[in-house]
């Protein structure tokens, strides 16, 4: 989730970065701090291309042109600007939040009625982040989705979150699905005042919305469906990618020692969330956190110190979540040993969970065994191994974190999709697991799968059905990816230390063929009745 589309990305951004404009509208800012309202009004427009300026740019490079293949050659120009709405954060704090609003320009199916699509990025500890900016060539991302849907006739609406770009909230509410589907809400509503007031008025709503979102914007995307659906809004269909939606579940298997990719950058990610929210994660970081790591780690992320320099500098562990001394539980040799440094050969995973172990670590052995002995006493219904139903855990957990995590599984509220759904993921993503996540919400929704409402898509799956391109695309452009890096160009690695590069970048690949399919999916709806 903190890799970046760079492949995809580079070629587009250079292209608008020499298409900056400014609004020649004046602008008026409101009084009101509601949520939902637009601070700024009409939004300042950072970039406008009309659409064979921006074909021919990116069909000019080789990157550019991998775009193209992907995406496919940009039906409409595109409108980029910047919102500035109110919102609130965590534990109900009024803050300034911001992000984009890309608008279709151009002829038919660009301007007049166009569909509205909402949607939530991954996971970013760049605090700096703003989607908006197509000009900053870190802002792969915003790049994509401007490729993959506002260049094929949709509103994009996006928002950075709170506690990133102007927000002054200190902290990001990381997985909270009250307050994160409550921004998406809000944005919406700042987007939709906002639309009838930019220079690209001919484009309108047509009402019908979409919702998608990847990674942290995947459970993002689903908990706004919840929220939209229980709010009476309408909504045509949404597609959810690779989000860890079954948090509990999610977090017992980690904690069991199904370790995954980047998880000591989401561990305080989670806590100072959980802790601003819900003031029961610790009395004190060091509750949680080892002596090496805990002093300051409540205020560390997002930051705009680059990730790789707060590895390098201690601040985190790259890899190292728990201690490769595995804690005793007295009296319970069976579940100690549970706990130690996997070690089966016969597991492909293995060496994947086993870097979560190491020394120094960043979670406390006292704290994994309280986590572990709650799991124990009141077990989720997707751990070790998904179930009929696989419910949450039978009454609410007494431990704080994983209380939050139940509370914010996005199988509790007692709903179920109403409108057609898509989840799309990848069945080796090491960052997060497919099985337990997308896997999980299909098996607790398995009437509304074998209904049709809800389709499950795994694009590393065998070609077949309506999304067999995207599969063979994704599986093709994996085996490209191995050759790239055992070539000269690529460091001539060994086929291991490839594989290994493969497994690292997985979790990235996967967004712009699940971002295809999401637009193939809400093409089908496109236009048709309400």
């Amino acid at each position: 989730m903190t890799k970046t589309l760079k492949f995809l990305g580079a070629a587009l951004l250079a292209t608008l970065a020499a298409a900056c404009g400014t609004s020649t509208k004046t602008s008026t800012g409101s009084s009101s701090i509601t949520p939902g309202t637009l601070a700024l009004d009409p939004p300042f427009r950072i970039a406008s291309l009309n659409a064979a300026a921006l074909g021919a740019e990116l069909g000019a490079s080789a990157a550019g042109a991998e775009l193209l293949l992907v995406a496919g050659a940009p039906a409409c120009g595109v409108d980029f600007y910047y919102i500035k709405f109110w919102t609130v954060g965590g534990a109900s704090e009024a803050t300034e939040s911001s992000g984009a609003l890309m608008v279709p320009t151009g002829g038919a199916g660009c301007s007049g009625p166009r569909p509205v699509l909402l949607y939530a990025h991954a996971t970013n500890p760049n605090q700096a982040l703003n989607i908006a900016d197509i000009t900053d060539p870190t802002n792969t991302e915003g790049a994509l989705i401007a490729a993959m849907f506002a260049a094929q006739g949709y509103i994009v609406v996006a928002p950075n979150y709170a506690g990133y770009d102007i927000s002054t909230l200190g902290y990001h509410p990381f997985l909270n699905a009250a307050q994160q589907s409550g921004e998406m809400m809000n944005i919406l509503s700042a987007a939709r005042t906002a639309l009838p007031h930019t220079m690209s008025a001919a484009t309108t709503d047509s009402g019908q919305l979409f919702v998608t979102g990847y990674s942290e914007g995947g459970h993002v995307a689903l908990a706004t469906q919840r929220a939209l659906q229980a709010a009476g809004a309408t909504v045509t269909a949404t597609a959810p990618m690779s989000g860890p939606y079954a948090l509990e579940a999610f977090g017992d298997a980690i904690f069991y020692g199904q370790v995954d990719l980047e998880s000591t950058v989401f561990a305080p990610l989670l806590t100072t969330s959980y802790q601003h929210a819900y003031q029961n994660v610790y009395a004190a970081p060091s509750d949680v956190y080892s002596p090496t790591y805990a002093t300051g780690i409540d205020t560390l992320l997002p930051s705009t110190t680059p990730i790789d320099t707060i590895f390098s500098t201690g601040l985190l562990p790259e890899t190292a979540l728990f201690s490769s001394t595995t804690p005793v539980i007295p009296g319970q040799p069976a579940l100690t040993a549970a706990l130690a440094v996997p070690s089966d050969p016969t597991n492909p995973d293995t060496p994947l969970f086993a870097a979560g172990f190491g020394s120094p670590y960043l979670i406390n052995n006292s704290y994994r065994v309280d986590y572990i002995l709650d799991a124990v006493a009141d077990p989720d219904g997707a751990v070790p191994m998904p179930t009929a139903g696989v419910p949450l855990a039978a009454t609410a957990p007494t431990l704080g974190l994983r209380l939050d995590f139940y509370t914010n599984d996005l199988r509790n509220g007692d709903w179920a999709p109403a409108v057609p759904t898509l989840l799309c993921g990848g069945d080796r993503d090491p960052t997060v697991f497919f099985s337990v996540n997308t896997g999980t919400m299909a098996a607790f929704w398995s009437p509304q799968v074998a209904a049709g409402l809800i389709t499950v898509l795994d694009v590393n799956a065998a070609p077949s059905g309506p999304f067999a391109q995207v599969q063979a695309g994704f599986i093709g452009s994996q085996a490209a990816q191995l050759a790239f890096y055992q070539s000269a160009e690529g460091g001539n690695l060994s086929l291991a230390a490839a594989e290994q590069q493969l497994v690292e970048g997985y979790h990235t690949a996967v967004a712009p063929f699940c971002s295809l399919a999401a637009r193939s999916f809400f093409s089908t709806f496109v236009g048709a009745q309400q």
